[in-house]
């Protein structure tokens, strides 16, 4: 190296040009403007309880409306929020929608909606609601879409 000042102004400069290039990505906070303004991915559905109270092509139809319910419920509740599908996006929330299924099918029996947060930091949250057998049979097709609905309003 026979001019250091050059080759250290020159590193400097390429070092600030490569950082002014990537944008940093601000992780969103568990408060009403951090989530209004986050971005999320919807994750497969989970189905925890008895499993074996709906058939596989039920089970199927029910997976798929919870993907997309939940995904309707926080765009619902955040306007402004913005649903992707790739995981990898920097900042995006993860979220799991749960439908949480009764022992078996009487009218005392309570079946629940959980949606599961887990923020860029790696902090996670929970909210989640229990519903009666009345409400499932009073509602039927649109139960997934009013079950995500009301778990949404739980959150800030």
């Amino acid at each position: 190296m026979k001019n250091p000042i050059l080759s250290c102004t020159l590193l400097a400069a390429l070092t600030l040009g490569t950082a002014s290039a990537v944008t940093p990505v601000t992780a969103p906070s568990w408060t009403n403007a951090g989530l209004s303004s986050a971005t999320y991915v919807i994750l497969e559905p989970r189905v925890e309880g008895n499993i074996n109270l709906v058939g596989a092509d039920q089970r199927k139809s029910i997976l798929e409306a919870m993907k997309r319910d939940s995904a309707g419920a926080i765009t619902r509740r955040y306007p402004t929020a913005k649903i992707v599908t790739d995981a990898a996006t920097p900042g995006a929330i993860l979220v799991t929608p749960t439908f949480i299924a009764p022992r078996s099918l009487v009218p005392w029996a309570k079946l629940g909606g959980r949606l599961d947060f887990e923020l860029p930091g790696g902090q996670k949250m929970s909210a989640r609601e229990d519903f009666g057998i009345s409400i499932l049979l009073q509602k039927r097709s649109e139960f997934v879409n009013y079950m995500y609905d009301t778990v949404a309003k739980k959150l800030p």
